[in-house]
């Protein structure tokens, strides 16, 4: 489980993320433009595999870090696929 001496340190990481994905999501709704809406999106996914990691770590878990890792590459490709769509580019 978690260990007291490094709990306080992983709240503020989690807060810290926490306050980051606040600010995409207002990204995503208030975004001019569809460009940057999809960064906000891309943002809000890297954070969510940070915060896999960090959880992973503060519960001294492996599969988490898997899981994150197969996260991060069905993100990259699918930010490929919707930056080729708005491009105007075939599949």
């Amino acid at each position: 489980m978690i260990e007291i001496g490094f709990a306080t340190e992983y709240l503020v990481v989690f807060l810290a993320l926490l306050l980051c994905s606040i600010m995409a999501i207002i990204r995503v709704i208030r975004g001019p433009t569809a460009p940057d809406r999809i960064v906000g999106l891309d943002t809000i996914n890297t954070i969510v595999i940070v915060l896999m990691v960090v959880f992973g770590a503060a519960t001294k878990q492996v599969i988490f870090i898997d899981v994150a890792i197969v996260y991060a590459l069905l993100s990259f490709i699918s930010t490929l696929f919707i930056a080729k769509y708005l491009e105007g580019g075939d599949f």
